[in-house]
């Protein structure tokens, strides 16, 4: 059984690394998310210890919640399609009750 110091929330929403030119949802999708960290979906090969940041696009019309992290796993879910866990350096708990918030509205979590 696995135990977490974090309730892990499904999340689905369009992600796009910031500083691409890569449009929300086509390469990375959200998949889960807790106050220490994300799963991700894409088609961009990442490595360990990698730092990337991401912006989540959210259904409330906001500008996109940026959020930065540490690539501490990555495993392959298909033909070039990786999940990734990323480890939050820092939590901004404001940026992290958008997303909860949707999370929970959205997933019936």
């Amino acid at each position: 059984m696995e135990r977490r110091l974090f309730e892990r929330l499904t999340a689905h929403f369009p992600v796009k690394f910031r500083d691409t030119s890569l449009d929300y949802g086509l390469d990375v999708f959200l998949k889960d998310i807790s106050a220490s960290g994300l799963r991700i979906s894409t088609r961009e090969r990442l490595f360990l210890n990698d730092y990337v940041t991401l912006d989540v696009k959210l259904p409330d019309g906001q500008d996109p919640v940026p959020l930065s992290g540490r690539v501490c796993w990555v495993r392959e879910a298909g033909p070039r399609l990786y999940e990734v866990g990323l480890q939050f350096q820092k939590v901004n708990l404001v940026r992290m009750h958008r997303i909860t918030k949707y999370a929970m509205a959205f997933s019936g979590n």
